[in-house]
């Protein structure tokens, strides 16, 4: 039975280029997993082991997450912990697939580099981790170039990310002159000699920085007193010594600060010149959190989806969360955290989105992309499934409760292309592509227009979809073309119209007749609902026969999905059929829908029909200096300004703006801030569009609806 306190999940997140793969790969190292170094982009073309996607180390990037199990052996204590590592990604495009990992950690280490300190994707990154509760310990890397300077790096901390830094080193040398780390806890100094810097050399304090080590190890003190009674007491005495306070007591505060995410303990070294690595594995055992000091929270779905806390225990009922996908050479691979429970080999596990049930035949445990077979996987594991039908974010569990990790909702597409492979041959490839990319990403959709026979992709946003065509392209080799991105508008009407419409054909023999009476009325628009239809039937006196009624309202249903304005998806309408007649031959099933879509048609026309375009909420943030900028931009995108908050040097800015308006609008940002300020959007409602553009976007589609018609 494994001592789940001994284990601890983590991931590396930071800055692009702040050498996160570099530290993963020194990690791996250290704890024996590899036997030889490979640079990210060395020479040897090999590239590094974390980065398995072509597009990866071609780049020099990290796209997807690899997971990645490890031991290491304190150099202290000399107990053996686990280690699960997840690289993430560190550029902006790919933050579903950061916010997908982050959710599976316990723990973090925030990479920095020594020279610039706190980058904008920092912010970014400590965002997604203070969002999901997430402690973190920070390695300042690269104290080996020219103009680093760790100890502002600590600063920086507070000032731009509101964190309060307790350094627990000072750098032996900079730049070049790098040689090791003083430890301000134990008050040593540690080299690091051999090959690889495989051997750490404890020495005492150089002469030079005794007096520097004091005043940092004064404010080391000074910061776990406000934490600890006992090291309050000591501090207000002056006493400061290591003789005077218990190491244990030390590591013990900080621990307990780090996990609540009151303080950030700050390492520092160099990933690259295999400097202060070990003493961060020691500082990830002694300061981050395992599987039970985090609390893990799922929804009951037997209880509308109130929230329960999950045991880290391997004898509760079994909860685990899919929370990546990976198709590769050996089929599809699920990567999966066990929350609570045990999972065996063999095992039957439902999933609880479909409420298939399934069976666990292969379990494995990943390092970068080879793998170990195990049997069983218990609380607080990351392991990986082998042919396992899932969507990723998929909940399972062992049937007896029916927990969600995540709710159920999905935002509805706000963005469409119109994509068409190059080649003929290529088909295959694209369809293998997209078929992959919906499993792997709920917001990103595919369909196949009706009549034009394109294929649609759809998701949140142009950037989105821009690298899923990229991934196309490299992981498929399938060329593809692009068409304008295009607006998901629908239609509505504005006030009531009545109908009464007779339809009669009399061709030789049996003719068709049928006629529907009653009112079309519109229905209030709430949130991001689809097609909003109802149907009221107020026929009496038998004046339309039962069996034809579903006839009347099946004609009706076939009318919203293209309106007569610009053909778009209709939305908002009750339709009311109050009376009618029929002939006892003539009439049939098909007489009576022709009859119901020229009466909808006809009152539609009546109704005050209106378009309805998607607006979107977008949070801006940027530097102070350019928010005059920023907001005279919004606002000439039709947008509205809901509201703005500034701190340290930082303005967030909320605003509602069509998404017509956003497009190229990351482009433009940039430009405007320097490439300082970042945004998000996400879907926020439906509102009608203004009459000049309403008139404008029925010359460009009216066209299309009339053919329709």
């Amino acid at each position: 039975m494994k001592n789940i306190e001994k284990h601890r999940n983590i991931g590396i997140s930071a800055h692009i280029d702040s050498g996160k793969t570099t530290l993963t790969e020194r990690i791996l190292y250290f704890t024996k997993r590899i036997h030889a170094i490979h640079e990210v982009r060395g020479k040897d073309g090999v590239g590094a082991t974390m980065d398995s996607m072509e597009l990866e180390r071609e780049r020099g990037i990290t796209i997807q997450s690899a997971a990645t199990f490890a031991n290491w052996t304190h150099t202290k204590s000399g107990e053996t912990d686990s280690i699960n590592i997840i690289d993430t990604p560190g550029h902006v495009d790919f933050t579903i697939e950061v916010e997908r990992s982050l959710r599976v950690l316990d723990g973090a280490i925030l990479v920095l580099t020594g020279v610039e300190g706190v980058q904008s994707q920092s912010i970014t990154v400590d965002r997604q981790m203070k969002r999901y509760h997430v402690p973190r310990v920070v390695f300042v890397n690269k104290c080996d170039r020219s103009g680093a300077n760790p100890l502002r790096v600590a600063v920086m901390l507070k000032e731009k990310l509101n964190h309060k830094p307790c350094v627990m080193q000072i750098p032996i040398g900079l730049e070049d002159q790098l040689k090791g780390v003083v430890d301000l806890v134990e008050m040593k100094a540690y080299y690091f000699e051999g090959a690889n810097g495989d051997d750490m050399i404890e020495k005492d304090i150089p002469a030079e920085l005794v007096d520097q080590a004091n005043e940092y190890r004064e404010k080391l003190i000074d910061c776990c007193a406000d934490y600890s009674d006992e090291i309050m007491e000591k501090a207000m005495e002056g006493q400061y010594g290591v003789d005077q306070i218990d190491k244990a007591l030390i590591k013990k505060t900080i621990r307990e600060a780090t996990i609540r995410l009151d303080i950030t303990p700050v390492f520092m070294g160099s990933a690259h010149k295999n400097v202060g690595v070990q003493k961060l594995l020691d500082g990830v055992i002694d300061y981050l959190p395992c599987p039970t000091d985090v609390e893990n929270k799922a929804l009951d779905l037997d209880n509308n989806e109130a929230e329960v806390v999950l045991k880290s225990e391997d004898n509760a009922p079994l909860v685990c969360y899919a929370f990546k996908l990976v198709n590769d050479r050996y089929g599809q691979l699920t990567y999966i955290r066990v929350y609570q429970g045990t999972l065996k080999k063999g095992d039957m596990i439902t999933n609880m989105a479909t409420g298939k049930k399934v069976s666990v035949g292969r379990l494995v445990r990943m390092h970068a992309d080879e793998m170990v077979d195990i049997t069983e996987a218990g609380a607080g594991d990351i392991v990986a499934l082998f042919g396992i039908d899932c969507a990723s974010g998929t909940t399972f569990t062992d049937g007896k409760n029916h927990y969600n990790m995540t709710s159920m909702h999905v935002p509805n597409p706000v963005i469409e292309l119109v994509i068409e492979a190059k080649n003929r041959d290529d088909l295959d490839n694209m369809s293998k592509a997209l078929n992959r990319f919906t499993k792997e990403d709920p917001t990103f959709q595919v369909e196949v227009d009706k009549e034009s026979g394109q294929t649609i992709i759809k998701g949140m946003g142009e950037l989105h979809l821009d690298v899923y065509i990229e991934r196309m392209r490299r992981e498929y080799k399938c060329d593809v073309t692009t068409g304008a991105p295009q607006v998901a508008y629908r239609e509505t009407i504005t006030r009531p119209a009545k109908f009464d419409y007779t339809h009669k054909k009399q061709t030789g023999g049996s003719g068709q007749y049928a006629k529907v009476v009653g009112e079309m009325r519109p229905m209030a628009v709430e949130g991001d609902q689809e097609k909003v239809y109802n149907f009221v039937n107020s026929v009496v006196g038998g004046r339309i026969p039962k069996e034809y009624i579903p006839s009347c309202d099946k004609g009706f249903q076939s009318c919203m999905e293209a309106g007569s304005l610009i053909g778009f998806p209709v939305v908002g309408i009750e339709m009311e059929v109050q009376d009618g007649a029929y002939h006892p031959v003539d009439s049939s099933d098909m007489a009576f829908q022709v009859a119901a879509r020229m009466a909808f048609r006809e009152a539609f026309e009546k109704a005050g029909a209106q378009i309805l375009e998607p607006i979107m909420k977008v949070e801006i943030q940027t530097p102070t200096e350019f928010q005059g900028s920023v907001v005279g931009n919004v606002s000439q995108r039709r947008g509205t300004i809901t509201g703005t908050n500034e701190e340290l040097g930082m303005t967030t800015i909320t605003a509602e703006v069509p998404l017509s308006e956003m497009f190229g609008y990351a482009t433009d940002l940039r430009s405007m801030t320097q490439g300082k300020a970042e945004f998000t959007m996400e879907f926020c409602k439906y509102l009608p569009v203004p009459k000049n553009i309403q008139d404008e976007l029925i010359k460009k589609y009216g066209d299309k609806a009339k053919a329709r018609a």
